[in-house]
């Protein structure tokens, strides 16, 4: 544990977080119908897809089983977000649950809708066309709208009710419209957890740099497919800009696929940690932190190891949430917290390692251990750092590293503490090959990882041999780490 423990804490200074553009979403899940059918899956549907949106950087207000003044009123606020967002701001709406039609107008269903008579149809529901009047009113670049809402008609029995499916509705200027099937028809619920279409949704908006016509295209490309050709999703546009629900593939994201797959393979606790310091809003972080957990129970677990089944199980939604409430913060009153209710819960070894590591963020006294050498010139280095290779001599350095190759430096024991304050016994002595597995393809992911970041603060901060060693393994990935 003492290894494992000094090996997470070496890697807890990276920064993290990027900046996000104004997107605004409001997305609405109805299916516990008072009087009316009930449907399995809108609920489910809109938690997927506001899960997913909160990673594309929109900022989400979600609604479940809503009623319908409570619909009327985040309607009427989600218009009044995006006129402040400004012009450039991105809106989408998103409804799951019945939806009717009546004289050509759409009708979305509130939970508690009640209705004997076509004519007081527009006095339960939410008509369809408030929501774009709303989103037209701001005046911004791009709306979406979409709306998984042709389950069936709850009210066929009534007259002047008896028309399947929604009407086709026009799209003010910059607005795309996308609905789960073609006007008049009838889309299904899901018989897996989610609607077909909203599944396809959430898994296409991820694809880095893909048209919004394109995303569409392949859900309705899915959905057919899924439903042997009962169900076409339709959709029409006036937009007059280009949208991608995800950037295109960059140097970060190609970076962030290949981590990801060794952290998918080798479970490496210490990989894991990097990988979440460094990409914090990815799809997988709450795969990655499932996995942490896990290896954090194994290496606290007393002789025979515990099952990771157990240690799973032993988890409860209260201790994870309080956990997660304190990361989110990074505050140590919050970290403390949950300590106190879980002093020898799952991530009690993590919550230490948090608190050391902000605490660590106070300006260091000096080291004790050894005399820093003066840091050689910016200048200096970055020109004597071209053509780092793994098994050649380093030029550049702090002296016990300059003239021995990556391979043999990793194997010397450490001149500084990962972190001020850390007892001597976690770290001096020691190999930080025996704490980091650092194998070359370890090495490699973590230069890598330098370049994506741009992480000038992390390649500011001391590490065990000397910041040179940072740069010095940032310059080999730079040139493909030959």
């Amino acid at each position: 544990m003492t290894r494992f423990l000094a090996s997470i804490l070496a890697f807890l200074l990276l920064p993290t977080g990027l900046t996000a553009e104004e997107r605004i979403a409001l997305v609405v899940g109805n299916g516990n119908y008072a009087a009316v059918t009930s449907l399995d899956n809108p609920v489910s549907d809109a938690v997927l897809l506001a899960e997913r949106l909160r990673t594309l950087d929109f900022e989400v207000t979600l609604l479940t089983d809503t009623t319908q003044v409570t619909f009327k009123r985040a309607v009427a606020q989600f218009g009044r977000s995006l006129r402040e967002a400004g012009p450039d701001a991105t809106g989408l709406f998103y409804y799951a649950g019945h939806g009717v039609q009546s004289f050509g107008a759409n009708y979305l269903l509130p939970v508690d809708a009640r209705l004997t008579d076509a004519a007081d149809l527009d006095l339960v529901a939410l008509e369809a066309s408030s929501v774009l009047r709303q989103m037209a009113s701001a005046r911004n670049k791009t709306n979406i709208v979409v709306l998984d809402a042709c389950r069936n008609n709850p009210f066929a029995a009534i007259a002047d009710m008896n028309d399947n499916g929604l009407a086709e509705m026009k799209a003010p200027t910059g607005t795309y419209l996308a609905y789960a099937t073609a006007p008049g028809g009838v889309a299904l619920d899901g018989l897996s957890g989610n609607s077909p279409f909203t599944q396809a949704l959430a898994e296409e908006i991820l694809v880095p740099g893909a048209p919004i016509e394109q995303v569409f295209k392949q859900v309705r490309v899915k959905v057919i497919k899924e439903t042997a050709g009962t169900q076409t999703p339709w959709d029409t546009s006036s937009l007059v800009s280009e949208f991608s629900f995800r950037a295109a593939a960059n140097e970060r994201d190609i970076s962030e696929q290949e981590f990801w797959a060794t952290v998918k393979a080798t479970r490496d606790p210490v990989q894991i940690m990097l990988y979440l310091r460094a990409y914090p809003d990815s799809p997988n972080e709450a795969e990655a932190r499932r996995m942490l957990a896990q290896a954090v129970a194994d290496e606290a677990a007393p002789a025979p190891a515990k099952p990771i089944e157990q240690a799973s199980r032993s988890t409860t939604d209260t201790e994870v949430g309080l956990y997660d409430a304190a990361r989110k913060s990074g505050s140590l009153r919050d970290f403390q917290a949950y300590l106190d209710a879980f002093p020898d819960g799952v991530f009690a070894e993590l919550a230490k390692i948090e608190m050391a590591a902000i605490a660590a963020e106070k300006p260091p006294e000096p080291p004790k251990v050894a005399t820093k050498p003066a840091p050689e010139s910016t200048q200096d280095a970055s020109a004597d750092l071209n053509g780092v290779s793994f098994d050649q001599p380093l030029a550049v350095g702090d002296p016990p590293i300059v003239g021995k190759t990556i391979e043999e430096v990793v194997k010397l024991t450490p001149l500084f503490p990962p972190i001020e304050g850390i007892p001597e016994e976690l770290w001096k002595g020691q190999t930080c090959s025996n704490c980091h597995n650092w194998t070359r393809e370890a090495l490699c992911t973590q230069a890598k990882t330098y370049l994506a970041l741009n992480a000038q603060r992390a390649l500011g901060k001391e590490h065990p041999f000397g910041g040179s060693f940072k740069r010095n393994l940032k310059a080999w990935g730079a040139g493909g780490c030959r």
